[in-house]
């Protein structure tokens, strides 16, 4: 018999709360016992998240952390810290932190920062994750490779488009569908929020990077997915990168390089990233494409919970990806 996780949801109204309900529905190892949402308690999931309509008869409910041996919790930023000082988490739960506020290193943070394909190891001895980012998902698996081979030699240039789910549930003056469609726009240039936890993982994998990382993020007009290109100084061969990127990632499952130019519909409703490298003259640049509510938040979140109970590091992250 597979091993089973009983599982409660802290904040389950949300975009990447009901993406996470939806793959664990059908994870073999999960057991959701409880679904938490202040405003919804009482309600039926399937009214808040309708795509789920006729696979749960779940309902919001209060949580009770002794009966569980996982806590997700997916409310907006500053909520995780004040859930976890307002109520027990009994030692033996284990917790994944969907927000932004463990994810940065400081004194007295017991969370490992949630990136598998750089922190492998510690996510699996850990009861504490952080996971990553949308944005510094996709940026960190552009250039991670480049970083842990120390050949990081100069500043990298990103600019990167992301999906309106990205801004979360709630409509904002920029996420609402009339300000948005057939829209653009840059925002936080060279000051987002991710480039902490960027910085923090360059600074791991190659200890003595010192140059700037400068980022461009833009508002996209669709929904879901963050298409990132990057460029930096490189003095090998396209043949020598491509080496080096199929070598870091040969034992991760969920990143590939491709030699085709990649789409965003290739990784929309998945767990993967796709990789796409160029050379141009002395620099090098990396495409890199991601479902930012998946492999960017709740997919990568199940991820960690597979590496940290020790099951199939794949295990109900087998999607589709929506392809047209």
């Amino acid at each position: 018999m597979s091993k089973k996780i009983n599982i409660g949801i802290v904040g389950g109204a949300g975009y990447t709360a009901g993406e996470l309900i939806r793959i664990l529905l059908n994870h073999p190892n999960a057991v959701i016992k409880y679904v938490q949402s202040g405003s919804n308690n009482g309600q039926q999931v399937a009214s808040v998240h309708r795509d789920l309509l006729g696979d749960t008869e779940l309902v919001f409910s209060d949580i009770d952390p002794q009966q569980v041996d996982l806590l997700f919790l997916c409310s907006g930023h500053g909520k995780s810290v004040e859930y976890l000082a307002k109520n027990i988490v009994p030692e033996t739960v284990k917790v994944i932190d969907l927000s932004h506020d463990f994810r940065l290193k400081r004194d007295g943070n017991p969370f490992v920062y949630g990136l598998p394909e750089l922190n492998r190891k510690a996510i699996q001895s850990s009861d504490r994750v952080a996971n990553p980012g949308c944005f510094a998902t996709g940026i960190q698996l552009a250039i991670l490779p480049l970083a842990a081979a120390g050949l990081l030699k100069d500043d990298v240039h990103i600019h990167a488009i992301t999906g309106s789910t990205g801004a979360g549930q709630e409509p904002t003056k920029t996420s609402h569908f009339s300000w948005r469609d057939n829209n653009l726009s840059v925002y936080k240039a060279f000051e987002h929020q991710h480039l902490g936890e960027i910085g923090e993982s360059l600074k791991q994998a190659q200890p003595n990077f010192s140059h700037a990382v400068h980022f461009i993020p833009v508002r996209g007009n669709h929904t879901r997915g963050i298409f990132a290109t990057s460029y930096t100084r490189f003095d090998g061969t396209l043949a020598d990168a491509c080496q080096l990127y199929f070598d870091y990632y040969r034992t991760h499952p969920f990143v590939h390089l491709t030699d085709e130019n990649p789409d965003m519909k290739q990784v929309v409703n998945t767990n993967k990233c796709l990789l796409y490298l160029e050379k141009h003259g002395d620099q090098l640049m990396i495409i890199s494409c991601i479902d930012n509510l998946i492999k960017g938040a709740s997919g990568q979140a199940v991820q960690n919970m597979n590496l940290m109970f020790d099951i199939d590091e794949k295990a109900g992250l087998n999607l589709k990806a929506v392809a047209f």
